[in-house]
């Protein structure tokens, strides 16, 4: 069972990815798979036969879970790359691929959700490797110098991962970097002396994996809360402008409210919600956040509707006056001086004058004076004609 690690990616997210390294990439990593699915065949045989199997199945499964979500993205990246035919728009995918986090389903709700895919390959290559030690299998099969080897590739990845812990813990994560360092230093030293190293490997191999496993873990759990606290100031910004904009729109509505109401006789009798009895906009809990989004834009869809009911109100008796004023237009244009149609126009006027208007009165008596004027306009004698 000899060892394998992953191979370095190329690029970074958000820059097109050179099409060479790719490929070289892609030829490791498909190597890599092929070797790590033996590597873990194996181990799954000698978990099974373990007396500690019930203790090693969960990072078993967890390491066989892990390389089928690579295998996956593996799998996509060989669709866009579509053997090297690649212009910028591709190339920009193919990065996004590489360092993007890990969608396959199988790592919804775990806690390594959200691994970019050098992160999944560098925690297979941990996993494997505490199992490894777990199980007490020579990873090179022979001498302890393989092993020696691999302490020294860990400890380079610990050194980067590292680095990149933020400040209230890179202090206690570089105090036990420097103590795993120190035992990998006695080690070599007492292995140049000719001295047994055989029972010192195998518990700094496995603290090794497990402090790698942990850093990445981590980060990965920074970043998605780093983005949740994101998301949610974003959604109380949002919260914030929708609720000053409702309290704007309720004082436009309680005026078009009123002015309907002094406006039409019967008026609509919806009321405008008061957008202050939910209280201020909730901060700290996302989900009493998300409760309160929800509650504010059925307000907002309430406002719209009453906005609606009253603004068809007012133009309703607008359109009553304009009415009004084009049937006078008409019995000017046929020159009509008919005392009866005067008379019927001085009513309207003063009905319209009214507060509110009577707008039931209002549409049959301008109906009463448009079938009068047409009758005036069609008798003999009458000036001019109707159209």
């Amino acid at each position: 069972m000899s060892p394998v690690n992953a191979p370095d990616a190329p690029g970074r997210l958000g820059e097109a990815v050179d099409p060479l390294q790719l490929r070289s990439y892609l030829i490791a990593l498909d190597k890599w798979l092929e070797a790590r699915r033996s590597e873990l065949e194996a181990l799954d045989v000698a978990v099974q036969e373990s007396e500690h199997a019930d203790e090693l199945t969960r990072d078993m499964a967890l390491s066989l879970q892990l390389w089928q979500s690579i295998q996956t993205r593996y799998r996509r990246l060989l669709q866009v790359w579509d053997r090297g035919r690649v212009s910028i728009r591709e190339r920009e995918q193919l990065s996004s691929l590489v360092w993007g986090r890990l969608d396959d389903d199988t790592w919804s709700g775990t806690a390594a959700s959200g691994l970019s895919l050098p992160e999944a390959c560098r925690m297979s290559d941990a996993l494997c490797g505490q199992l490894r030690s777990r199980l007490q299998l020579d990873p090179a099969g022979t001498q302890a110098v393989a092993r020696l080897r691999d302490l020294r590739a860990t400890m380079e990845r610990l050194r980067d991962q590292v680095g990149l812990e933020p400040p209230q813990t890179i202090a206690a994560a570089q105090a036990r970097l420097a103590q795993l360092e120190g035992r990998l230093t006695m080690i070599n030293e007492k292995a140049g002396r000719g001295g047994d190293i055989g029972g010192l490997l195998g518990p700094l191999e496995a603290e090794a994996a497990t402090f790698e496993r942990d850093l990445i873990v981590g980060g990965v759990q920074r970043r998605a809360n780093a983005q949740a606290q994101q998301q949610t100031a974003q959604r109380a910004d949002y919260a914030q402008r929708l609720r000053a904009d409702l309290l704007a729109r309720s004082q436009q509505l309680d005026e078009l409210v009123a002015q309907v109401v002094a406006t039409v006789s019967s008026p609509p009798k919806y009321a405008v919600p008061d957008v202050t009895a939910l209280g201020p906009v909730p901060a700290g809990n996302p989900g009493e956040l998300e409760a309160y989004i929800v509650r504010l834009e059925k307000v907002g869809q309430a406002m719209e509707f009453v906005s609606r009911a009253y603004s068809d109100a007012l133009r309703g008796s607008q359109k009553l006056a304009n009415e009004l004023i084009m049937l006078r237009s008409e019995a000017d244009q046929h020159q009509l001086t008919d005392q009866q149609l005067s008379a019927l126009f001085a009513v309207a006027d003063q009905l319209m004058q009214r507060s509110p208007r009577p707008t039931e009165t209002l549409t049959a008596l301008l109906d009463a004076c448009r079938y009068y004027l047409s009758w005036l306009a069609g008798q003999p004698g009458a000036r001019g004609t109707v159209d």
